[in-house]
Formats: C-alpha cells, structure tokens, sequence
C-alpha cells in the first residue's frame, strides 16, 4: 500500500506544476494586455520617454517575480499600477526631487489670467490645441510628485476615486484634495507653456 502512495506522488507533483505553469502563463497574458495602458500612465509620471520605458519594464518585471502574491478575482490593474507608482516613488526618491510646493494664489482661472496677460486673447480650445505634447508632458512633470500621482491615475488612466486610494495606499478623502491641488497645478503649467508658445 505505501507503494502505491509513493507511485502516485511523482503524479500528483507533475500535475500541481502544470497547474501553476498554466496559472502562471495566464496572469502573464492577463498583465501583458495591460502593457498600453501602463505606458501611458508611466509616460505621464516619468519626466522623459526613456525613463517611462524603464519604469514600465521594471514594473513587469516585479509583477513577473511576484505573481503569487496577486490574489486570483482581484483588480489585477490595480495590483499592477500600486506596483508602477511605488516604483516611481522609489525612483523619485533616488534622485531626491524635493517638489517645489507653492500656494495658487490666482485660483481655478489662472490659464485665462495669464492668456490675458500675455494679449493672446485666445479662446481656452485654441490653446490646448496648439499645446505639443511634449507641452503638456512637461507640464506634468512640473505638478509636484504626490499631486502628479493622483492627477494621472484618475484624470489619466481613469481609476476611480476608490482604486486611487488603494494604489497609492492613502485614504480617499487624500485623493480628492491632491487631485484638486494637482489639477490647479496643471493648470498653471500649461498656462505657463501656452504663454512661452504664443510669444
């Protein structure tokens, strides 16, 4: 009898190393039809190209190493997006960014302010379409690290208040007042860029 149980392990290991070969292939395809919309979160949270295409390899990378520790019926995207802007806080780290906070003392109307100021005179939809993107990148790249964050994940890559929340590991009401300040950041910069771009 205890043949016979002995016989059957090398069975029954085969075929729970096939199981977990299957389930690891389809987390790996499951993350991969994520791969465009991590890039495109990246490109808005890394200041250049090159950098955006090392923070997504590298967040592939760590999902790849870590893929027992997603839980099978979860928000894989947000799984993998928490992965993507804990490394980017870890890169903004490395460098020692320190933001350059400042208090907005001209408010939700500091684009048509600054137009005005200039004499572009322009209507608020002629601006934005005479923005490049790599305006608009670089407006990104100045709203401070914390505000950025949030401003890309919900206005970007149009996670919910709640998702926000669990990536980023703060609470919701945190979400919502950096993504107001963040907003009101990005605000400013692309006024600043459609400035310098009419002059």
């Amino acid at each position: 009898m205890s043949a016979a149980v002995s016989e059957t392990h090398p069975e029954v290991d085969a075929r729970r190393m096939a199981e977990e070969a299957r389930d690891r292939v389809r987390f790996e395809e499951e993350v991969l039809e994520l791969a465009d919309q991590a890039y495109r979160v990246a490109r808005r949270l890394a200041p250049t190209q090159e950098e955006a295409e090392d923070l997504v390899q590298e967040t592939f990378a760590r999902a790849f190493r870590s893929w027992r520790q997603y839980q099978p019926g979860t928000n894989l995207r947000a799984w993998l997006f928490r992965i993507l802007t804990n490394l980017n806080i870890d890169r903004g780290r490395k460098v020692q960014r320190t933001p350059d906070i400042q208090p907005m003392e001209e408010g939700d109307y500091y684009l048509y302010n600054r137009l005005e100021e200039s004499g572009a005179g322009e209507d608020e939809d002629r601006v934005v379409e005479r923005l490049s993107q790599d305006s608009i990148v670089e407006a990104l790249a100045a709203v401070p690290h914390d505000f950025r964050d949030v401003v890309v994940l919900v206005d970007i890559g149009d996670f919910s208040y709640a998702d926000a929340a669990q990536i980023l590991d703060i609470p919701i009401g945190t979400v919502m007042s950096r993504l107001h300040r963040g907003r009101r950041n990005l605000k400013q910069a692309l006024a600043e860029a459609a400035v310098t771009e009419a002059s």
